[in-house]
């Protein structure tokens, strides 16, 4: 009687698969951090000057909320980068979400381009929603009239996390990879990891990567052990 080798076990590959972030009004949480821009957002016709700067760090949600407010008045999207290649006068013909716009600081093109588009947009009774990380006076702009026009642009800054918002914002970009955490994982990072968003992302991109690889699931011991790879 022959007997028969076990099949071998497949390698578990590790695939740099593009995650699908979800960006609707549903997905978005609402914290003491982020509830006045969400409330700016949801009365938009309301802006003075029918204009708004919403800045604050790197995954705070200034793009979730600029594709709200794309979903609710109908704007369209743009980085500030590709402003120079852009038709200015078609896309003044409607409202815009602006991202990035302290990126270009010191740029004249582009400047120029972001300067041509507030004006026309503005006049043509159109609202413009403006992204940065930071406030427009912090902006080093070279050109005084866009510098002055920026600086008296309403503008609210979204916050650092409290515990609530991180635990979200921790499940959300779960949720965008498929990750389902036992129970007590998210508790415990938010109990151990800094408040800060780009920490979210980078703890979560590094617990994605690792279980794949080890073709485990996402638990505490290796969210601990994420934490001390990345000296948070």
């Amino acid at each position: 009687m022959s007997s028969k080798r076990p099949p071998k076990q497949p390698r578990q590959l590790s695939l740099n698969l593009q995650t699908m972030p979800a960006v609707g009004r549903n997905d978005f949480y609402v914290s003491s951090a982020n509830a006045t821009a969400v409330a700016l957002i949801d009365s938009w016709q309301n802006w003075p000057a029918r204009k708004l700067v919403l800045n604050g760090p790197a995954g705070s949600g200034k793009t979730h909320l600029a594709h709200v407010w794309r979903d609710l008045s109908g704007a369209r999207i743009i980085q500030a980068r590709d402003l120079p290649g852009a038709d200015i006068p078609t896309l003044a013909a409607g409202h815009v979400a602006l991202e990035a716009a302290d990126t270009i600081a010191g740029e004249r093109e582009i400047e120029e381009a972001l300067f041509h588009l507030h004006n026309l947009a503005l006049a043509e009774g159109h609202s413009l929603l403006i992204t940065a990380r930071a406030a427009p006076n912090h902006w080093p702009l070279v050109l005084p009239d866009l510098a002055s026009r920026m600086q008296a642009t309403p503008t609210c800054t979204l916050k650092e996390p409290d515990d609530d918002l991180l635990a979200a914002v921790l499940m959300k970009q779960m949720g965008d990879r498929q990750i389902l955490p036992t129970p007590g994982t998210i508790p415990f990072l938010v109990r151990h990891m800094p408040r800060a968003f780009d920490d979210a992302s980078r703890v979560v991109a590094a617990l994605d990567t690792l279980a794949l690889e080890r073709r485990r699931p996402v638990t505490r011991a290796l969210a601990a052990e994420v934490l001390d790879k990345l000296g948070l």
